[in-house]
């Protein structure tokens, strides 16, 4: 259940938000092709989530942008000395990390179901943080976005770096809690809720998040992609 103030903030901050994701890409969530998974059922759901999130607030003219994880080549990754050092480690969750998203590998595509017309796709994202080395802050605020709300994983790496990140731009965060999850045990994604929770945004169940948007929209229906600059950047 959402807490009163995540419900009361959306209302204050709300009007003029765009639903970024992050990483729902078949690298992650799709276990035929995957190179970092999420466990299969937690990978569903969590898709599933976004999905249904995604088809409820388009209508409500909020523009949405997908954000993808893509490495020209290994170098790209192993600079990175955290994801260096796990790489081949039998023991580490990132062993394959040397593998993950490849250009002309499957798992950039993202999950069947996510795109729509006039969704806008940033697939130069190379570290957690999805602001580093992307247009992100320039294609938000071109649009007039002030409140970013977040979907995707995993939730106490790129999700939480990405909302630390947004925070200290004066964005307003929101992450909706049905539509993150991680690799990882359940705990380090509930740990990472409460650290945002505490110092950067708030999260806030799906339902809550949609009856607010819906309260507040000025156009329902407005959203079809005519005022975004197509359906890549």
């Amino acid at each position: 259940m959402s807490s009163p103030t995540a419900v009361d903030a959306l209302g204050r901050f709300g009007d003029r938000a765009a639903v970024v994701t992050i990483d729902l890409h078949r690298g992650h969530l799709d276990p035929a092709v995957a190179t970092l998974p999420l466990e299969p059922g937690r990978a569903a759901a969590v898709t599933a989530a976004a999905e249904g999130f995604l088809a409820a607030v388009r209508p409500l003219g909020l523009p949405v942008v997908h954000v993808i994880t893509s490495y020209r080549d290994t170098d790209e990754i192993l600079s990175n000395p955290f994801w260096s050092y796990q790489a081949d480690r039998p023991d580490s969750s990132r062993k394959r990390i040397a593998e993950h998203n490849l250009e002309g590998l499957p798992g950039l595509e993202l999950m069947p179901g996510l795109l729509a017309p006039g969704d806008m796709v940033i697939d130069t994202k190379k570290r957690y943080d999805c602001f580093v080395g992307t247009d992100l802050d320039v294609t938000l605020r071109t649009h007039g976005i002030s409140t970013v709300i977040l979907l995707g994983v995993n939730t106490n790496s790129c999700v939480m770096a990405t909302a630390a990140a947004a925070s200290v731009r004066d964005y307003a965060v929101f992450i909706v809690t049905e539509g993150v999850d991680t690799m990882l045990d359940r705990s380090f994604h509930d740990a990472a809720l409460s650290v945002l929770d505490a110092s950067f945004g708030w999260s806030i169940d799906a339902a809550d998040c949609i009856a607010v948007l819906a309260s507040r929209a000025p156009n329902p229906g407005a959203h079809d992609g005519s005022n975004m600059p197509g359906d890549r950047r």
